[in-house]
């Protein structure tokens, strides 16, 4: 299909978005002689470390993620966008020159998702949000032995999901109700403009992801859009956003397991707000500047806009 488009018309540069497209670019770059550059939102095949390995055997699953870190050298391509700085350094370390490298992460809509202006009221029983996809590596052991403990230690405690009641959040739930004393609130499909409003009556915001490739490179933009909201968050100690997000004071990174977990929850609902509310208005500040999606897709249209003007010539036919 874009072979035939670019027989009506002159493409200067071919942008991938994802893996799958990436390697449609690749082969593409040679038969068109135009420069490429390949965007990364994730290390797509990195996730597939966390199913049953009935169903993603691991040998098949080294296999694929080293077929896809593998494609920028694989068609020599003239740049690449990762979503983190940890998946830059691992694109590196297959041999693709980091300088060619353009971490951009991963953005929001800073309209959708205001600084909350009101705290929730004293005396209303604390509120544990989770918003986004709800996958298998959104909701594993991690989460659920969190709720465990955080049920156990504040019983008043309500948990919430904001989003569509996936197979994995169904599944997750119906495990957890097991639990004494679980309490939580599912809404469902929300609209994007919608989910603020969620956030903004809470009491902390929680990442717990389960351990793989593929967290670790991910850039989550629930952890962004929790800390544009000024909410308390509580995250696992993916390498992508602890890199971005080490010094920020809305957030806590636990160890991977969920007691641990459960106690950076329990951390943050007897913190004095005093102690961080005063931070929260700068650090919604830095991602509204940093990871709105307007500079960031600016951050990526220059890089692409330099990697046109410094490509090399595609050698004439002999």
């Amino acid at each position: 299909m874009v072979a035939a488009a670019a027989r009506e018309t002159k493409f200067d540069l071919l942008f991938s978005q994802h893996a799958i497209s990436a390697v449609a670019a690749g082969k593409l770059k040679k038969k068109l002689s135009i420069p490429v550059v390949m965007n990364f939102p994730d290390l797509l095949t990195g996730f597939m470390e966390t199913w049953p390995s009935y169903v993603a055997p691991k040998p098949l699953v080294r296999a694929l993620m080293r077929y896809e870190m593998s494609l920028p050298v694989r068609y020599s391509v003239d740049g690449v966008c990762a979503i983190s700085d940890e998946f830059a350094e691992r694109l590196a370390a297959r041999g693709y020159p980091r300088e060619k490298i353009r971490p951009i992460y991963y953005g929001y809509d800073a309209q959708a998702f205001p600084l909350r202006g009101q705290l929730p009221l004293p005396g209303q029983p604390p509120v544990v949000v989770m918003h986004g996809s709800f996958d298998a590596h959104h909701l594993g052991q991690i989460a659920f032995d969190a709720v465990r403990f955080v049920a156990a230690k504040k019983p008043e405690t309500i948990f919430r999901f904001v989003g569509k009641r996936t197979a994995g959040l169904e599944k997750f739930l119906q495990r957890a109700q097991a639990v004494p004393n679980f309490k939580f609130e599912a809404t469902g499909f929300t609209p994007y403009a919608e989910v603020s409003k969620h956030l903004a009556s809470a009491s902390v915001g929680i990442v717990p992801y389960e351990e793989s490739a593929g967290t670790h490179c991910a850039f989550v933009a629930k952890i962004v859009e929790y800390v544009a909201s000024g909410l308390p968050t509580v995250c696992t100690p993916l390498k992508s956003v602890q890199s971005y997000f080490k010094n920020d004071p809305l957030v806590k990174f636990s160890e991977f397991n969920g007691e641990d977990f459960g106690k950076k929850i329990l951390a943050w609902l007897d913190e004095p707000v005093s102690n961080w509310q005063p931070h929260a208005a700068k650090s919604a500040a830095r991602v509204k500047a940093e990871l709105d999606w307007q500079p960031l897709c600016r951050k990526a249209v220059d890089f692409a806009e330099k990697v046109f003007a410094t490509a090399k010539p595609p050698s004439l036919p002999r």
